[in-house]
């Protein structure tokens, strides 16, 4: 079976929709972001480790860096150069199916600076700036869900802005992430705004890099604990999903539908498998359902490609995800506290990126203008 009918049949048999999880200049200029979409990627999320490699793993920026340092910018306006560069190239290719599925998809995401992540004010200030820079009905603006970010989130939305939250790691964050969210919509409302429809967020649950950390509690609890190994994420991500069904519902969400208003769909984030051990589709075959989106890394995209199975999974067996959830706490394992760990963990991967790149940036700048 193609990668084409596996990805399609996604969205149309089972109402997910795959997005791609990377972005380099060599997919713009070789036609294979193209490609991608052709073949049924329908959205496409960056962050600042996917342009760090991008960017020093390639030469594919030099030329435009070499004009922008002989034009006298400086090392930040370099890099938003370049990253909203390979951002515009990607609306663009997405412009038209974000077009005709009417808003549902299409959509790209770019993240503010990492080193915000737990300053609310500069992370809507910089949000604010980004969406308003790049100006384009389907990019989203990615916040990361620390609890600082929540009222940037809020505000974003009140605003009329489209947001992707990213980083989120617990239930407990997840239902403020949705509640931010239906208060940004209900604000919006209150401002006087009728149509709700042109406003669209994902909230992105990180998927595999919760089993990595809960299996290394696992194994190192031993006995019967290491039976649960390799069900943690999926568990999380079941329960997510009936969260995600429950907020959604009712007649507050009701008020807010009349009006256009589009759920908030949970994106399953970080789903290549860490351990080898693992089937390498599993983070896909398990979490397949109606109204979510799934991110897919380069090698995750071709391995559903190959053996892949479209089957709805993500509601089946909720008891089974409850007693898991309930197995875990009783064997020792703080989800509460793995969810601290992961946040902390991946606020700073991010902010390590960013700072990487700006150095490397920044030697490259004194190289070629010595006297600064």
């Amino acid at each position: 079976m193609t990668i084409e009918n596996r990805l399609r049949r996604l969205h149309s048999e089972q109402g997910q929709s795959p997005w791609i999880d990377n972005l380099r200049r060599g997919f713009l200029t070789s036609g294979h972001l193209g490609g991608l979409i052709a073949r049924g990627a329908r959205g496409l999320t960056s962050n600042p480790t996917i342009f760090q490699k991008a960017i020093q793993g390639s030469t594919e920026y030099d030329a435009q860096f070499a004009r922008l340092a002989a034009g006298g910018a400086g090392v930040d306006e370099i890099y938003w150069e370049l990253v909203l560069d390979d951002i515009s190239g990607a609306l663009a290719a997405f412009a038209s199916l974000h077009a005709d599925s009417a808003g549902e998809d299409g959509y790209v995401s770019v993240e503010v600076d990492p080193g915000l992540a737990f300053d609310g004010p500069g992370t809507l200030a910089a949000a604010r700036q980004l969406h308003e820079r790049v100006a384009a009905p389907n990019v989203m603006i990615k916040i990361p869900a620390t609890r600082e970010g929540l009222p940037a989130i809020r505000e974003m939305i009140a605003e009329g802005r489209n947001v992707n939250v990213t980083l989120i790691f617990s239930l407990d964050r997840y239902g403020e992430v949705i509640d931010a969210y239906i208060d940004g919509l209900e604000r919006r409302v209150a401002s006087g705004v009728a149509d709700l429809s042109p406003v669209a967020s994902v909230a992105s649950f990180f998927i595999s890099r919760v089993d990595s950390e809960v299996d290394a509690r696992l194994n190192a609890i031993g006995g019967e604990a290491a039976a649960l190994c390799g069900r943690a994420a999926v568990a999380q991500a079941k329960l997510a999903y009936d969260l995600f069904r429950t907020k959604f519902s009712g007649e507050r969400w009701a008020r807010l539908a009349a009006r256009g208003a589009r759920v908030q769909r949970p994106l399953w984030a970080s789903t290549s498998t860490k351990n080898p051990a693992y089937p390498d589709t599993l983070y896909v075959d398990a979490l397949i359902g109606p109204d979510t989106v799934n991110t897919l890394p380069d090698a995750t995209f071709d391995a559903f490609d190959d053996h892949g199975t479209v089957g709805r999974t993500i509601d089946l067996d909720i008891d089974a995800a409850r007693t898991t959830w309930s197995r875990l706490a009783e064997v020792g394992v703080d989800m509460a506290d793995v969810a601290r760990k992961l946040e902390d963990e991946g606020v700073q991967a991010f902010q390590r990126s960013f700072v990487e790149l700006s150095d490397a940036l920044r030697a490259k700048l004194v190289a070629l203008r010595p006297e600064n």
